[in-house]
């Protein structure tokens, strides 16, 4: 590989030739490809375990972080997780073919809009191993063909579920080219592969702020982004009787996941002053014995005092860690108007018994995903029964939110006629 431009042209080739194949394959037959997939999986573990022990080797002495680490393992569950959730993608409905809408013109025209995959797509990530089995099954599952670039820390063992699934692939008869692994870690191959838009449709970054910011620089491919997960739960004035429900899903949302180092963490609690002196006491403490920092406005630290006192900056960042910030808000239109502000429109939550307050909410915040009386950690392709997910977007176009294999398709229109001309 020593021509990268040459390379990331190959890649692209390849990819849209395999994406023409994958078009034409009907729903039965892309789900035995992915139970094949499945299965290969399965029969596969020990070589991904070994795999994976050369990247923990690596991870080791290069002083990853315990948190990244844990998220790098491969182990005999994991793996039997990544087989289930390619035979759980498989057991969807196939989202190409679809009717969106049709109608009849006056004319007799007959209107037809309908899903048809997206193309290929080009996906970046980062750490965790099973992200390249959900990906490719996803893709696979809405007819397009997939160029995968992982993370250097889980190399060997991305690269080990590649070969996988091309060795099924090929079995099946079906273009090997429609699941591509990058075979180098060289940041340098990153801004030329960004330029092929001849033969990529979309570009998927999921990871740090700092990858996708480079990435969008960088593409003149459609990029669709996740910044970041500023998430926030509001405790409503409408809350008697919800004490333990509040606390229990406070404390869900912040440590659900070690570290809370996941985007649907949530990151700030807002609580309305009328509930204030009675429920911020008791989640500060359950917080804070969970082993969560936290941190609070003045009227917050009058009532927990042993609050760290928040900066501006605060409201603006997503922790990544067991932090939190807690403000207290004089109403309902002042917590959305705050969310709007400083969220990143990934996901937040309202905790109340008013229906009215809830619908308001719902309407008013502007974000991909608006919990009721639930974690802001359930926003989440399998939790939202997607199978998985190849990203959660925060932007409007072309999808947003948890993304499954339907927002992996776009539409065309067919038009139909008996002789009319126009």
């Amino acid at each position: 590989m020593n021509d990268f431009s040459q390379y990331v042209e190959l890649l692209g080739r390849n990819a849209r030739k395999a994406a023409f194949h994958l078009a034409r394959l009907d729903g039965a037959t892309k789900v035995a490809v992915l139970l094949r997939i499945a299965k290969a999986i399965r029969e596969g573990k020990s070589a991904l375990i070994e795999a994976n022990a050369n990247d923990l080797k690596e991870a080791s002495k290069a002083g990853l972080a315990p948190s990244l680490v844990a998220r790098l393992i491969l182990n005999d569950k994991r793996i039997a997780a990544m087989a289930d959730g390619v035979e759980q993608i498989a057991a969807q409905t196939d989202p190409v073919g679809q009717v969106i809408e049709g109608y009849v013109r006056p004319n007799g025209l007959r209107i037809t809009k309908m899903r048809v995959p997206l193309g290929v797509i080009l996906f970046f990530y980062e750490s965790r191993p099973n992200v390249t089995s959900d990906a490719a099954a996803l893709c696979l599952k809405s007819g397009n063909a997939i160029i995968l670039r992982g993370g250097k820390e889980a190399f060997h063992s991305n690269q080990a579920i590649v070969a996988i699934i091309k060795t099924a692939l090929r079995d099946a008869g079906v273009d090997e080219n429609a699941v591509q692994f990058i075979q180098t870690t060289d940041r340098n191959l990153i801004p030329l592969i960004l330029k092929q838009d001849k033969y990529i449709d979309l570009v998927i970054p999921r990871g740090g702020e700092s990858l996708i910011r480079a990435i969008v620089k960088d593409s003149t491919i459609p990029v669709l982004k996740h910044y970041t997960g500023n998430c926030h739960i509001y405790i409503d004035a409408a809350t008697a009787g919800m004490d333990e429900q509040i606390r229990n899903i406070c404390v869900n949302a912040k440590t659900n996941y070690p570290g809370g180092a996941v985007c649907n963490a949530v990151e700030h609690l807002l609580f309305h002053k009328d509930v204030a002196t009675r429920l911020i006491p008791q989640v500060c403490a359950d917080l804070a014995k969970a082993g969560v920092e936290v941190r609070g406005d003045a009227h917050t630290r009058k009532l927990y005092p042993s609050a760290q006192p928040t900066s501006a900056a605060d409201w603006d960042t997503e922790y990544l860690a067991l932090t939190i910030s807690i403000k207290v808000v004089d109403s309902l239109d002042e917590a959305v108007a705050h969310i709007n502000e400083h969220g990143s429109h990934h996901t937040d939550a309202i905790l109340t018994s008013d229906l009215r307050a809830a619908e308001q909410f719902t309407r008013d915040v502007d974000s991909g995903s608006v919990m009721v009386n639930t974690s802001t950690r359930f926003a989440d392709g399998g939790e939202y029964g997607l199978g998985a997910e190849i990203g959660i977007s925060t932007d409007k176009l072309h999808a947003r939110g948890p993304m499954g294999a339907t927002d992996l398709t776009t539409s065309k229109w067919i038009v139909t006629g008996n002789g009319q001309c126009r």
